[in-house]
């Protein structure tokens, strides 16, 4: 779920301010400085721009270790860095990685985004507090910025960006990092594969975050071609944040906990969980809830669990296992 941008760079999480000091203590490495572990660049500082520092990067976009995180922190003095906590595993991380990744690169240099694999980087996973994946958490200055959990929209994201480099302004960082095509404004976003036209109306709804329109859109498509694997798992993703919009995960939460035996309430924190990552906890508390339910209000669950299967991709491991107790249940 977003957060509001915080007014003020909060405490809490990992304090890295003296990593920050570091890097603004007047002893930085000049340009060329060789790559450190994991191909992460040092705190080497090129030429100085109007307005602040710009450092030499390999990429705006770089996977960082548990080892090579000391030095993409200390970056945060010139730049947000944007960290990406994502999973293999996480289908929701496969919608979010690419609209990070491609925001980033439109910032021409304003924003430095960090790649974290949590099952690799258990770490920095911990460090960052991360309850659920994927977590978008930003370094201003060596501190942490908490920025928004779960997949969102490009455009809530873009506007979160913009945000954070305010904020970034207002507490002196204001410096750009140069990279490989990385110009000094917004850099032309990569060709993206053309979307069939029977697919247009369906995603310009679900960028516009009319998720309303966006499930009736690819319900017409469905229609017309029950074979369209697309647009059969697109729907259910898109279904899945329509369920989710206008609600926080407190609030989620706290209905199903005031009422175990509300059956939709239940649905609701497994949306929830899937979105945020923790999909064996979904598929549990769904199965749990199927077992305990009459033959009329299985039907429901079933249905829901099916979805979701399709959102996480029926593939998965955990999908299969979750499939093989359902079957069990109903025989």
């Amino acid at each position: 779920m977003s957060q509001q941008m915080p007014g003020r760079i909060p405490g809490g999480g990992v304090d890295l301010s003296h990593l920050a000091a570091r890097a603004q203590s007047g002893q930085p490495a000049q340009a060329g400085q060789p790559a450190g572990p994991g191909g992460a660049p040092g705190a080497a500082a090129g030429a100085s721009a109007p307005g602040g520092q710009t450092v030499e990067v390999p990429d705006l976009v770089l996977d960082v270790t548990d080892a090579s995180f000391e030095q993409i922190a200390q970056l945060s003095a010139v730049v947000p860095v944007v960290f990406d906590l994502w999973a293999e595993w996480c289908q929701p991380c496969k919608t979010l990685s690419p609209v990070i990744e491609r925001v980033t690169r439109d910032f021409g240099g304003r924003v430095l985004l960090a790649k974290v694999d949590v099952d690799a980087n258990p770490g920095l996973a911990q460090a960052f507090q991360a309850q659920s994946i994927p977590t978008v958490v930003a370094l201003v200055g060596g501190r942490p910025v908490p920025l928004f959990q779960g997949a969102v929209p490009e455009a809530q994201v873009r506007e979160v960006f913009g945000q954070l480099v305010q904020l970034a302004e207002q507490q002196g960082v204001v410096g750009r990092v140069s990279a490989p095509g990385a110009g000094e404004g917004p850099a032309e976003p990569p060709a993206e594969p053309a979307i069939p036209p029977a697919h247009l109306a369906a995603v310009e709804a679900a960028e516009r975050g009319d998720y309303d329109a966006a499930v009736t859109e690819w319900e017409a498509v469905l229609a017309k071609a029950p074979a369209d694997a697309e647009a059969r798992a697109a729907l259910v993703q898109v279904k899945l944040l329509q369920r989710l919009q206008g609600r926080t995960a407190e609030e989620i939460r706290a209905a199903a906990a005031a009422d175990p035996a509300d059956a939709e309430a239940q649905m609701r924190v497994a949306d929830l969980d899937v979105s945020g990552g923790h999909v064996e906890d979904a598929f549990l508390r769904l199965l749990d809830l199927f077992a305990a339910s009459d033959a009329e209000a299985r039907g429901p669950v079933r249905e829901r669990l099916l979805e979701l299967f399709e959102v996480v991709g029926v593939a998965d491991p955990r999908v299969i296992a979750a499939r093989a107790r359902l079957a069990n249940l109903l025989y």
